[in-house]
């Protein structure tokens, strides 16, 4: 799975540190670009997708923050791949029924980002008997 989702930019504290977890996790192409005297910008391509974009706080009062949920395989997995890079998972791993599975974290830099799957058959199975009630 590419994990795309659309065009959301993430503005961190700390670029580097940020760029280094989210290529880990995710497996992103990472391409800087160059801002000139406003510093470097960073493209993400996931590979599926517009893509997006993450930047250094472009002033020391701008938010570190991001809230897109990036698709995944298995929203359990990437959590705990996650807490493993140093996140930490401030909603564990939630079926919403129909709409699918989320859960979110906060990365090494504090900004927090979603992950979400699509419902797994049984829970689409389930979600249909209890709407037939």
């Amino acid at each position: 799975m590419a994990n795309p989702f659309a065009h959301i930019e993430l503005t961190t504290g700390d670029l580097a540190k940020a760029k280094k977890f989210y290529k880990k996790l995710f497996d992103w192409k990472l391409t800087d670009m160059s801002m000139g005297s406003s510093g470097v910008y960073t493209m993400i391509a996931p590979g599926k997708g517009p893509g997006g974009g993450m930047q250094a706080q472009p002033m020391p009062e701008a938010p570190i923050t991001w809230l897109p949920y990036v698709e995944v395989d298995d929203v359990k997995k990437s959590l705990a791949k996650a807490e493993k890079g140093g996140a930490k998972v401030i909603l564990p791993m939630m079926d919403i029924g129909k709409n699918g599975i989320i859960g979110i974290f906060v990365d090494p830099g504090g900004a927090t980002l979603g992950v979400w799957s699509k419902a797994k058959p049984a829970a689409k199975k389930a979600a249909k008997k209890a709407k037939k009630k």
